[in-house]
Formats: C-alpha cells, structure tokens, sequence
C-alpha cells in the first residue's frame, strides 16, 4: 500500500499515524501481529488494522492516540538522516519555484538523506520522474530506503557519480542542487536543462550566493532570484494566543534562476 491511498480504513501494509499530539506521533507500517510500544503504553497492530481513520484509541494504560494517516509533512519530518535535510518551509517554495508538476523531469544533486527526493517523487507523478546524483553511497543507500518506506522509488533513479563529467539527462525540466559550490557545475546544468529550464540551489552563506550570482550572468541564466524563508508558528489557544518561544528562521539562502540560449542575455 502506498502512503497516499485514499481508503477510509487502515489496513495491513498502510503507514499509520499514532498521535499524542501535534508534535509527539510515531509513524510505522500496519503489520498483523506486532504491537506499538511507547511510554503511553501498547497497542496491537491487530487493533489498528479496520478500523477508520481519524478514530480515537487507547493504549493499555489509557492513553489516548488519534489513528491518522501520515502527510508528507509528518514522513519529512521523521525521515531517517545522516545530515540535516531540508525543512518543509523550504521545500513547499522549491516545488513552485521549479515548477514541479505531474509529469516533470527533474534532475537533484546532492542527495542526502532523501527528503526533498521523496517531495520531488510526490509530486512529479507516476508520469514523471526524478533523477538523484549522489557520490556518498551510505547516503544514497539511506535515501533508498526512505523512498522505499513510502512507496515511491520507482519514481526515482539514483546515479552514484561525480557530476563534474556532467549528467547524463538531457532535457530536464529543472534541476536542484543541494551543494556547497553550484557556480562550478553551471555548464553540466545548462547541458541538463531544455532552454527556459528552471534551476535552483539552496547556500547557507552570502559569499557562496556572491560567487553564484556572478558566475549565473557568465552562463546565460535569467531572472535570478535570492530569499530566504522564515517560519514563526503561534501557540493555538484562544486564551493564550502569541508566537511561540522558538522558530525556525534562517535555514539558507534560496537561489532561483531559468537557463536561456546563448547570447540570449
């Protein structure tokens, strides 16, 4: 079963969604004979499994879970890593920047722990697909697996090489680069992209989006857009209604640009 069935009752297979409150859920497979384990207490798959989601359970001990079915949001943000990955705030942006629509061809370098791979492999449909570049294999291997959790790697190919000899994809729709020197590899992504392509790459310093900026005019990209994205949530009680203490501010610098024709610019 795929994350993104839209039956209304649980059944063997499904990810499920064991939900204390917004912030504190576990997410694991339905499987017939297993049981879920927390401080809150047990539960049995087998008690999960049929029954309708968005139903109130009870643990052993009493505790209260909701049985949801877990968005994007929530497999982001419990997806297994070995480095920091990105934060939904900057992948929601990243979708539209790109234009990443059912049916696009989409080229990423860089491809950590897999979780913009597993947002890219959402979106682009099952008439799309997404091409992932990464040299670490215990990276990739881990990427594999996070895409293998939600059903969603035969949407994607991993290539294990150093882009430097450039890519072997050709008129890509886009493509992202999650690396610390994009300004290096503008022409293997020129070569990558169909002419008006969109491309764009996240820097967490201004002396990277500096070099980049000049080196983008150099090589015939157009429209160049920086920004970051900042993200405050607010406590959710009418009685008490204010920001909370913490939010995730700055996470890097977004970068934006569409390749053109030579001599074009």
């Amino acid at each position: 079963m795929t994350w993104n069935d839209s039956e209304i009752f649980a059944r063997e297979g499904d990810l499920a969604q064991l939900a204390a409150s917004q912030v504190k859920y576990f997410i694991f497979p339905l499987k017939s004979g297993q049981v879920f384990q927390s401080h809150r207490g047990v539960i049995a798959h087998d008690d999960l499994i049929g029954k309708p989601w968005g139903v109130q359970v009870l643990s052993h001990q009493g505790s209260p879970f909701y049985l949801l079915k877990p968005g994007l949001y929530e497999l982001i943000s419990t997806t297994k890593r070995n480095t920091q990955i990105m934060y939904p705030k900057d992948i929601g942006y990243i979708l539209l920047r790109l234009n990443i629509i059912p049916g696009s061809k989409v080229v990423e370098a860089g491809t950590g722990s897999g979780g913009l791979t597993q947002v890219l492999a959402a979106y682009v449909g099952e008439g799309g697909h997404v091409y992932s570049y990464e040299l670490r294999d215990e990276m990739q291997n881990l990427a594999k697996k996070n895409l293998t959790r939600i059903n969603l790697s035969d949407r994607v190919t991993f290539i294990s090489k150093d882009i430097q000899t450039g890519f072997e994809i050709h008129n890509a729709d886009s493509v992202f680069l999650d690396l610390p020197n994009p300004y290096d590899y503008l022409l293997q992504i020129k070569q990558a992209l169909k002419s008006g392509g969109y491309f764009g790459t996240l820097l967490p310093t201004t002396n990277q989006v500096n070099k980049l900026l000049i080196n983008l005019a150099r090589n015939d990209f157009v429209f160049v857009d920086v920004c970051e994205i900042l993200l405050r949530f607010y406590q959710s009680e009418p009685e008490k209604f204010r920001p909370v203490d913490r939010m995730v501010a700055h996470t890097g610098y977004l970068v934006f640009a569409r390749s053109v024709l030579p001599g074009e610019v």
